[in-house]
C-alpha cells in the first residue's frame, strides 16, 4: 500500500515541485495564467526525469532490457502517429499489479504491470497509452500546473515527507503514508475538475493517434468495458483499479469510443490511400499496418504482446515460487493446454526458481516451433548460464551479437551474464560489449550499473567510478554522484578527455544537487543503487 501511494502522490505533486534548472534562485518557477509559459521544455524534461529517478530509487521501477525495448518501441510507434510526433516521450513499467497509468511533465508515461495483465490483447493496451500520450500532447499536465498553484506547498511537503518521513522507525510505513495521503487527497480534487474535462478530449484524440499508429482503435473502448466490469464487480485477483479514481469510465464514454472506432474503421480504407499532414510518413509500412516486420522474428507487431506480458507477469510475481504457482493455474484454465507464450513465461518462471534444466527444455521446444525468435533464444542464453554452463551461455550470446549487432537488450543481458562470471577477461568483453551503447544510453541506470560492474572487473576504476556517479544520480542521489565525481578529480591517472568529462558532469549536477538539498531531500543508501 505504502509503494501504491507514493507512486500516485509522486505523479499528482509533480506539479509542485522546483524544478533543478532554478536550483540556484531558490524560488519555485514563476506561474503565469498560460501553461505554455510556466515552464520551458527543459523544466518539463527535469520535472519528468527527477519523477522517474525517485521511482527508481525506491525500487518501484520494472527495468528489464528485453520489455524496455519492447514498450519503448511501441510507444513511440504511437508518439509518431500523435499531434506533436517532435515531443520527446520516455515509456517506463512499474512493479506493480494494480491496474494504472499516468502521464507526467516532460513525456514521461508510465504503465503499472497490471495494467498489460489486465488487457487482453495489444490493441487495448496500446489504447491506454494513445490516451496517455494524448495528455501530454493537449498540455493537460501543464494545465494541472496552472490549476495546482495554489496548493503547491501542501502538495510538496506531502511528497517530500514521503521519501525522508520516519527514517528508522518501526513504524515507517503508516507514518509514510499518512505524510503522502493529506497531500494526496488535496491535489487529487484540485484534478477532479480538469480531469472531467479533458479526459473526453483525451479520448478523441488518443483514439485518433491510435488509429493512425496501426492499432484497432476498438481496442480503447474494450478496455474501458473491462474496467467498468471491474468496477462493478471485483473479479480475475485484480483489486478495484487505481486508474478508475483518474480515468473514471462511464456507459457515454465507452459507447463514444466504440462510436468513434467505428468511424475509424469504416474510413480506414479510404484514409489509407491517402495523404495528410498527420501520417507518419518515415515509418516503416509494417508498423503502419500494424504487423509484423516479416523479415524479422518478434519484431513490433500485435503478436509480441503475449510474449512481453508473459515476461512481465513472471518478473511482477512477487517470488519465483508465487510465479510458477501461477502458471500451473494457468495451466489448468487452460485446460492443460497453455499458450506458447505461457509456456514461454513458465520457462522464466522456473529458470528463476533455479531449475534451469526444466527450462532449457521447455525453451528449447518453443525455439524448434519458433526458429529465430529473440526472446527465446535470449531465454536460452540466460538458461545456460543459470546453469553455470559458461562457455554455452558465451556461444549463445555471440551468436545474438552477430545477429542484433548494438542490440539494446542483448547487449546488455550479455554483459549482465558476464559480469556474473565475475573474472578480469569478463570484464572486459562486457565494457566492450556495451561501451557502443553509452553514446546514445547515457541515462539508462541499469547500462550504467553494468558498465561500472565491468569496469571494476577489467581493473578499470576511473571509468567505473564515473558509471557509479552516473548510477547514483539516476537513482535519485544527485549529491552522492557529485561527490563521487569531485572525489575522481582528485585522482592523477586521468587524462585531459577524461577530466574534461567529469567537470563538465559536475557542473550540470550540482545545480540539481543544491536543489533537492534547498527540498530537504537527503541520500539514502539502499544497495540496489550502485
Amino acid at each position: 500500500m505504502r509503494v501504491l501511494v507514493l507512486a500516485a502522490a509522486l505523479s499528482a505533486s509533480l506539479a509542485a515541485l522546483a524544478p533543478p534548472a532554478r536550483a540556484q534562485s531558490g524560488a519555485l518557477p514563476d506561474m503565469g495564467s498560460s501553461a505554455a509559459q510556466q515552464l520551458t521544455p527543459q523544466q518539463e524534461a527535469e520535472y519528468g526525469a527527477y519523477t522517474l529517478y525517485q521511482l527508481r530509487r525506491y525500487g518501484m521501477l520494472l527495468e528489464d532490457p528485453l520489455l524496455e525495448d519492447w514498450l519503448d518501441g511501441m510507444g513511440h510507434r504511437i508518439a509518431a502517429a500523435s499531434d506533436r510526433p517532435e515531443q520527446d516521450y520516455t515509456f517506463f513499467l512499474l512493479k506493480d499489479r494494480q491496474i494504472n497509468a499516468f502521464a507526467t511533465l516532460g513525456g514521461y508515461i508510465g504503465a503499472n504491470a497490471g495494467l498489460v495483465l489486465a488487457a487482453e490483447n495489444e490493441d487495448e493496451f496500446a489504447g491506454v497509452l494513445a490516451h496517455e500520450v494524448s495528455h501530454v500532447t493537449q498540455r493537460h499536465v501543464l494545465r494541472a500546473v496552472e490549476r495546482a498553484k495554489k496548493d503547491q506547498l501542501p502538495i510538496l511537503l506531502a511528497m517530500v515527507g514521503a521519501i525522508i518521513a520516519a527514517r528508522g522507525s518501526s513504524d515507517a510505513s503508516d507514518m509514510q503514508q499518512a505524510a503522502v495521503i493529506g497531500g494526496f487527497a488535496l491535489a487529487q480534487q484540485r484534478q477532479i475538475d480538469y480531469t472531467r474535462a479533458n479526459e473526453s478530449e483525451a479520448d478523441r484524440i488518443g483514439i485518433q493517434t491510435l488509429a493512425r499508429a496501426g492499432y484497432d482503435p476498438i481496442g480503447m473502448g474494450d478496455f474501458f468495458a473491462r474496467m467498468d466490469r471491474l468496477s462493478r464487480g471485483n473479479s480475475g485477483g485484480y483489486t478495484i483499479p487505481d486508474y478508475l479514481s483518474s480515468h473514471p469510465v462511464t456507459t457515454s464514454r465507452i459507447s463514444e469510443s466504440r462510436d468513434r472506432a467505428e468511424r475509424l474503421r469504416a474510413e480506414a480504407v479510404p484514409a489509407a490511400t491517402a495523404t495528410t499532414s498527420k501520417t507518419p510518413l518515415l515509418l516503416p509500412s509494417f508498423v503502419l499496418t500494424g504487423t509484423a516486420d516479416p523479415g524479422k522474428q518478434g519484431a513490433r507487431g500485435p503478436s509480441q504482446f503475449a510474449w512481453a506480458r508473459e515476461r512481465l507477469r513472471v518478473l511482477s510475481a512477487p517470488s519465483a515460487n508465487d510465479a510458477v504457482r501461477e502458471y500451473e493455474l494457468l495451466a489448468k484454465a487452460a485446460g492443460g493446454k497453455p499458450s506458447p507464450a505461457q509456456r514461454y513465461g513458465h520457462a522464466l518462471a522456473l529458470l528463476r526458481q533455479g531449475h534451469p534444466a526444466a527450462a532449457e527444455a521447455t525453451l528449447q521446444d518453443l525455439a524448434r516451433a519458433e526458429p529465430g525468435h529473440l526472446w527465446l533464444e535470449l531465454a536460452l542464453a540466460e538458461a545456460a548460464r543459470a546453469a553455470h554452463k559458461d562457455d554455452l551461455a558465451r556461444q549463445r550470446f555471440e551468436a545474438l551479437l552477430v545477429a542484433h549487432p548494438q542490440n539494446h537488450a542483448v547487449s546488455l543481458s550479455y554483459a549482465i551474464a558476464l559480469n556474473e562470471m565475475d573474472t578480469r577477461e569478463a570484464g572486459r568483453r562486457a565494457q566492450a560489449v556495451l561501451r557502443p551503447l553509452l553514446a546514445t544510453g547515457g541515462f539508462d541506470a541499469l547500462l550504467q550499473k553494468n558498465f561500472a560492474r565491468a569496469s571494476v572487473l577489467a581493473g578499470d576504476e576511473a571509468r567505473a567510478g564515473e558509471a557509479f556517479a552516473e548510477s547514483a544520480f539516476l537513482n535519485g542521489r544527485a549529491d552522492d554522484a557529485l561527490a563521487q565525481l569531485t572525489a575522481l578529480l582528485k585522482r592523477d591517472d586521468l587524462d585531459y578527455v577524461q577530466r574534461a568529462r567529469i567537470e563538465a558532469r559536475i557542473a550540470e549536477i550540482t545545480p540539481i544537487a543544491l536543489e533537492m538539498e534547498r527540498q530537504g531531500i537527503r541520500p539514502e543508501d539502499h544497495p540496489d543503487d550502485a
